[in-house]
């Protein structure tokens, strides 16, 4: 953590401190108020005073005395009064906002931030992220909610930005410990509602639709929805107005002059906060790397016309991302004019096609979509699928084609396959196996580096300076990237004429607290990534992981003895039992030396009087790791079962 440019000392790591309600307001001037000051006031009316008692001559003296040095004093403090001016208000604590990374900073998804101001508390986003490869057998990773449970009683609610899976993700897994309110456009919060059925959560969820252009209060927040142009429909930024000032969060963007549906970004509402003041951006750094500007999606339009023109007597297959609703428009309009029928494939797919048909996101003209059952009951040229798997997910419809393993649809020549995505970045392995599985069975398959058949739905560099010229922040905090790109946008922003010291680069966990004297970081917080296998939520660590490991390198073998521990014996046994190490049947001498080997240990150990299992544990797996290391140079998993009658 720390400023852009800067050193910052270390902090102290540990939980943070509940925040204070900051209730102090600036106090008002004198010229506010219309009061003079006291030195030009008119003197109080003169009181009067009781008869005088009396006094011995030298008590008269000392008063006298004491009357004059109390004039000289008042005098004095007076004429200092004059030379001051009025008198000076108080100072007074100015409000700030605290702002707290609990995920997509440093990473690509996993997005979730909180804000906070004078005690409120507010979240944009709730995403999940893929497992990298080191991740055996995790589902998804989501963000820990250590520090949103902590602080539940104060958070008023949830904004999402739009619904990809990186921003919307993790919100099943959230709102089954804690409930809040959710606030988000139409499509987004169809796609949210979709998430919560699968999770047993229908119904259970307070949701509020809102649009471009609307506000909602909460706390001290009051937050303005403001449209931009994604790779999915109903995506939004917000301008978060609160006491200390108002901070700008785009969002996923890029500035799109024609898209395929709906308006270009709405850059006029983002110039005019900026010409009233803007405290602070949070910008997406998704694509700060590359230069330029990202292209419309008006240049896919134009390759799909020319692939379907060149594909005219095959079977075209187009593999992109479920929540490309203007991808699938742009599909289903080249399949009307060309006269083909259109079916959908993969279960994500067919769902959220069906919300943005409902909610009027998508326009399917009548007759053009068919069931996926249909397909062979019409000639292979007068059918398009629009298909999962564009990133080679292991159980996506389209790895299921490559691999023969699709229940409904066979590939193979005569099948033109688009992919219209570009990988994720970990993902080029897994898609390139796909591509060579298609291209063994005698397919087509035409891809991001061979046809614009996909364009990015993040702003590049001139987009980004666009931004951040026209919002002018005193404070920039790019977001949505790894650290390559947080500090790319960094520079590009300083190059905007930003001060370097007014640049923020963060972390996952990191906190900040901003106002309009200053930025400045704050003790971290409890933060980082829980891993989803199946139905367990965070039962997975780094040791299971690296046990998963173990086993997919090398292998299990596992050791099985029964023992009289009264009488010093082994009653059966040893049995040797292996599994992904080497194939029993090819390998019966080595598995032989292995139980003669343990039968010795166990032999040797009872003849000493030891008969502790956690002792003859060890000295068997140290043996047979030593032994099977010196034949094979390979380390299987060992796990010796002892049993005792």
């Amino acid at each position: 953590m720390a400023l852009y440019g800067l050193i910052e000392p270390p902090v102290k790591k540990g939980r943070a401190a509940q925040p204070k309600k900051n209730a102090a307001k600036r106090a008002p001037s004198a010229a506010e108020k219309n009061v003079q000051p006291k030195s030009a006031q008119k003197p109080a009316p003169a009181r009067k005073e009781k008869a005088a008692q009396p006094k011995t001559a030298a008590l008269a003296s000392r008063q006298a005395q004491g009357a004059v040095s109390r004039n000289t004093a008042k005098s004095a403090r007076s004429a200092s009064q004059k030379a001051r001016g009025p008198k000076a208000a108080k100072a007074v604590k100015k409000p700030s906002v605290k702002v707290y990374f609990l995920g997509g900073l440093n990473e690509i998804g996993k997005n979730m931030t909180v804000f906070e101001c004078e005690g409120d508390m507010i979240i944009i986003d709730c995403g999940m992220t893929f497992p990298t490869e080191d991740m055996l057998g995790i589902d998804i990773v989501i963000p820990d909610f250590t520090f949103v449970e902590q602080h539940a009683s104060q958070i008023k609610g949830i904004f999402l930005t739009h619904g990809h899976e990186d921003h919307i993700g993790s919100l099943p897994y959230l709102l089954k410990r804690v409930k809040f309110p959710i606030y988000g456009t139409a499509l987004t919060l169809g796609l949210v509602s979709g998430k919560l059925r699968e999770h047993g959560l229908a119904n259970r969820v307070e949701m509020h639709e809102t649009k471009p252009g609307e506000e909602v209060k909460l706390g001290c927040f009051d937050v303005e929805f403001i449209h931009i142009n994604h790779s999915i429909s109903d995506a939004v930024g917000f301008a978060i107005h609160t006491p200390a000032g108002t901070l700008v969060h785009t969002g996923d963007f890029k500035i799109d002059c024609t898209p395929e549906k709906g308006d270009m970004i709405d850059l006029g509402r983002f110039a005019l906060l900026g010409r009233r003041g803007v405290l602070a951006m949070f910008a997406d750094s998704t694509n700060a790397e590359r230069p330029g500007y990202t292209q419309t999606e008006q240049t896919v339009k134009a390759s799909f016309e020319n692939l379907f023109l060149r594909a005219k007597n095959n079977r075209i297959i187009i593999a992109t991302f479920a929540s490309n609703i203007s991808r699938v428009q742009q599909i289903i309009n080249c399949a009307k004019q060309y006269g083909r029928r259109v079916a959908f494939s993969g279960r994500s797919m067919v769902n959220v096609m069906g919300i943005a048909a409902e909610l009027g996101k998508l326009e399917i003209p009548e007759g053009v979509l068919i069931d996926i059952d249909m397909i062979n009951r019409y000639p292979k040229e007068e059918i398009v699928i629009v298909t999962t798997g564009s990133q080679g997910e292991p159980m996506s419809a389209l790895t299921r084609m490559a691999f023969a393993d699709h229940r409904k649809v066979s590939v193979g020549p005569g099948d033109t396959i688009i992919i219209s995505a570009r990988p994720i970045p970990g993902n080029e392995k897994t898609v390139g196996v796909v591509v060579d599985e298609l291209l063994k069975r005698g397919c087509e398959v035409v891809y991001e580096s061979m046809y614009e058949v996909h364009v990015s739905g993040h702003a590049c560099q001139e987009e980004l300076k666009i931004m951040q010229g026209i919002v002018r922040p005193k404070y920039f905090i790019p977001v949505h990237g790894e650290q390559k790109h947080l500090r790319k946008h960094a520079m590009l922003a300083e190059h905007m004429g930003m001060d370097r010291k007014n640049i923020f680069i963060g972390d996952v966990g990191d906190a900040i607290e901003i106002n309009e004297d200053f930025l400045k970081p704050l003790s971290p917080v409890q933060a980082g990534r829980v891993m989803v296998d199946g139905l367990g939520v965070g039962d997975v660590g780094s040791v299971v992981l690296r046990d998963r490991k173990h086993l997919g390198e090398d292998g299990l073998i596992v050791v099985v003895c029964t023992l009289d521990s009264e009488n010093a014996q082994m009653v059966s046994g040893p049995d040797v039992v292996s599994r992904g190490f080497v194939y029993v049947r090819e390998s019966e001498p080595l598995m032989d030396e292995v139980k003669n080997l343990v039968y010795n240990i166990v032999e040797k150990n009872l003849n000493a009087g030891i008969c502790d299992h956690t002792t003859l544990k060890i000295s068997i797996k140290d043996g047979i790791s030593r032994m099977l290391y010196e034949r094979t140079r390979r380390s299987p998993m060992i796990l010796p079962v002892i049993m005792d009658v």
